[in-house]
């Protein structure tokens, strides 16, 4: 029953760039934020915008190719699962958190660099 999965799928924009870790055992783990913008009409006819803010990890080569690829300010499509998190911050107060960890993505914004090499190319 796939309609039953953890599955979240976002559009946003990064609002930094991509930072990788690699562990002991040879993982690597890549995280960033992004910001999701919905618009929406309020009673008295004004626009209004909401912006939601996501932490993104990525495991091995996804994470790898996001760290190669990514920028802050780049808009990309991100989908994963939700990930809820639990841990102790320096207060010793306990804090919850959830996390997409991503399994794909998708460039969205023009990658400047790739566009410069073909023209050269041409």
């Amino acid at each position: 029953m796939n309609a039953l999965r953890n599955k979240v799928s976002l559009i946003g924009r990064l609002g930094k760039d991509p930072e990788t870790i690699t562990f002991e055992s040879g993982k690597s783990l890549t995280r960033f934020s992004m910001a999701t913008h919905q618009k929406f009409k309020q009673k008295n006819g004004d626009w209004n915008e909401d912006v939601q803010w996501h932490n993104v990890n990525a495991w091995g080569p996804v994470g790898e190719r996001m760290n190669n690829i990514l920028s802050k300010g780049k808009k990309v499509i991100i989908e994963g699962r939700l990930i809820h998190q639990t841990y102790e911050n320096k207060e010793g107060e306990r804090k919850n958190r959830t996390v997409i960890e991503a399994n794909e993505f998708m460039l969205l914004t023009p990658n400047q660099e790739a566009d410069m090499a073909i023209e050269k190319a041409s």
